[in-house]
């Protein structure tokens, strides 16, 4: 003979958010899965799931409400193994006048790749809180799960930025550095820097035409190994917190502190964020291109993830269930001559 087991209803302050009305369940008595805490909730595998189940709706709309600027400065690149091979970057050929043979570009012997890595944000939830209804302290957590996974791109971009000073990227020089080795026309090899050291700042005409329009000149300048101009479009200023003021300055003023006229207002957008370990280093980016200066490699988009099975070796040995997010991704560098990074030391 079955018994109808009625759960309880969590109520709004214990489960703060995440409060739904549990459904009526009947379970055979021989199945002896259905506990009940007194006062509490019947723990079974669809109570079990119905909680999950709101997590995940929480967790999700934290997702799609955390803010997130990698999208400004990386281009996305869908990864289908455990590895890419941008090999590509080394050559990227532009229209010429087909004279005769075609010049086929070929692909450099170095080669530049990007490993995935996995990612993962864990919750455990502890039995005897189900059974007391003390759920509430969950639900900031699926919000925090949500928030995270939505801006594990930023981390991963943000990392790459930050580490252009000493990392290397596809022509075997640091992403930001003062000696890319590039052919000209007549074939010899050129020494070209994306990298500086003037601190931005808006003191003086002189100062943000030694920093800002420095670099954005230089920008201007960059010619493919073919000594034809790449057309670079500074259009991205990334900046720290620190150098919020001074940049937003620097694009919207007419005058700079000096008096003088401010060539720079409008030239681009302002980019800040927190994640830039240093307070003094600013990066000018051209972003208007196919490829971007910063690459974030998707292999497995961040979902949500769950253990909620009774059985399970957590469960029975430490009345532990789980939820959170797993993804797979990585970063890499794109092409150098798209950006321009200053540590702003002198």
């Amino acid at each position: 003979m079955k018994k109808l087991l009625v759960a309880s209803v969590l109520s709004c302050a214990a489960l703060a958010g995440l409060a739904f009305a549990m459904p009526a369940i009947a379970l055979p008595d021989a199945e002896g899965m259905a506990f009940i805490g007194f006062g509490g909730l019947i723990v079974n595998r669809e109570s079990l799931a119905a909680l999950f189940t709101s997590l995940k709706t929480t967790f999700n709309n934290a997702f799609a409400a955390a803010p997130s600027t990698w999208q400004k400065i990386a281009m996305k690149v869908p990864s289908t193994t455990g590895q890419t091979d941008y090999a590509w970057l080394s050559k990227f050929p532009k229209m010429r006048r087909w004279i005769g043979e075609k010049n086929v570009k070929s692909l450099e012997a170095a080669k530049y790749t990007v490993t995935n890595e996995d990612w993962e944000a864990t919750v455990e939830v502890d039995r005897n809180d189900i059974d007391d209804d003390n759920l509430g302290i969950y639900g900031p957590q699926a919000q925090m799960a949500g928030e995270s996974a939505k801006q594990m791109p930023d981390e991963i971009v943000y990392e790459v930025v930050n580490g252009g000073f000493t990392t290397k990227c596809y022509d075997g020089q640091y992403f930001f550095d003062t000696d890319h080795p590039v052919r000209q026309a007549d074939g010899s090899i050129a020494s070209v820097s994306n990298r500086g050291t003037k601190a931005l700042s808006v003191a003086t005409q002189a100062a943000a035409m030694a920093s800002f329009g420095a670099a954005r000149t230089a920008m201007r300048k960059f010619k493919d190994d073919e000594g034809r101009p790449l057309n670079i479009t500074p259009n991205i200023l990334l900046v720290p917190p620190a150098l919020e003021d001074v940049a937003n300055l620097l694009m919207t003023t007419d005058r700079l502190e000096d008096g003088k006229p401010n060539p720079y207002k409008g030239t681009a957008e302002v980019v800040v964020d927190g994640r830039l370990s240093s307070d003094t280093a600013w990066f000018l980016l051209d972003t208007t291109k196919p490829v971007r200066p910063v690459i974030y490699q998707e292999r497995k988009a961040p979902v949500f993830v769950q253990q909620t099975d009774p059985q399970a070796d957590d469960v029975f040995n430490r009345r532990k269930y789980k939820f959170g997010a797993e993804a797979r991704a990585a970063g890499g560098y794109g092409f150098w001559q798209l950006a321009y990074g200053s540590d702003g030391t002198t």
